[in-house]
């Protein structure tokens, strides 16, 4: 066998030439035809859609297109069908190596039970924020008479009246009966005619009314000031929060607006 001499510097370059043009084709022969043959280089499947596909048919689904699952997390769905897909990963339309494990999200089938709300009190709009983020479905408004304007008055649940604190599945829809602003107390006018205007005033502001329009009339049998004419009349039933207007004899003073 013939030695190869390193006695000289050429001699010394073309041995460390021989050894690194070894080691390139060593690299290049491991990237480029070992690794591509031991995992199936450039051999992909396009992951399906599987969502709202139940488990019963996923097992067969997947082992025709050589593909795995596992169900890695489960969260309730309103209106979800139980023991389907709900999400998955890698998301449909991924390439992915046979064999590949799809990771899935299943709907529960079971709701979860929370604590209801107290909803009583808040406006419409608070209570409707509070019923989404606690993972309830906000339902129908109903409207009564009272004073406080879509303030809520009742809450229910699947028809029923619900109380604060108690038990209620995730997804239930709550209905709320909320107030339309204007009240439902009714009882007769006051008679404020032949009163002096500032008594005819405090009487109506008295029984919860407001004064509407104050109206100048004549008359020269009547003291000036003095309400002669009341529109509702006396003794017809009006609402709380409601006005009344007056006439009253008189120019208007100076300082009093014609709507008080």
């Amino acid at each position: 066998m013939t030695k190869l001499s390193t006695r000289t510097r050429t001699d010394l370059f073309i041995h460390l030439g021989i050894i690194l043009a070894l080691a390139v084709v060593l690299v290049l022969t491991f990237f480029f035809g070992y690794l591509p043959f031991s995992t199936n280089h450039g051999q992909t499947i396009t992951v399906p859609d599987l969502k709202q596909m139940s488990l019963d048919e996923l097992e067969n689904y997947l082992d025709d297109r050589k593909l795995r699952y596992e169900v890695s997390d489960c969260t309730f769905v309103a209106g979800g069908v139980p023991l389907t897909v709900f999400a998955q990963y890698p998301q449909p339309g991924s390439n992915v190596k046979e064999g590949r494990k799809i990771y899935l999200t299943v709907v529960k089938r079971m709701a979860p039970q929370l604590a209801m709300p107290n909803l009583i009190d808040l406006t419409s709009r608070s209570a409707e924020l509070l019923i989404r983020s606690m993972g309830l479905v906000m339902g129908d408004l109903t409207y009564e008479p009272d004073l406080g304007k879509n303030k809520v008055l009742r809450q229910y649940a699947n028809g029923q009246e619900i109380k604060a604190g108690m038990p209620v599945a995730k997804g239930t829809k709550i209905d709320l009966v909320v107030g339309d602003g204007e009240g439902n107390v009714y009882f007769p006018t006051p008679d404020v005619t032949n009163l002096p205007y500032d008594e005819a005033a405090t009487a109506i502001q008295g029984a919860g009314l407001r004064v509407g329009v104050r109206v100048p009339v004549d008359d020269p049998e009547q003291e000036v000031g003095t309400v002669i004419k009341q529109k509702p009349r006396a003794g017809e039933r009006i609402r709380v929060g409601q006005s009344v207007d007056v006439w009253v004899v008189g120019p208007l003073d100076s300082n009093t607006d014609a709507n008080q």
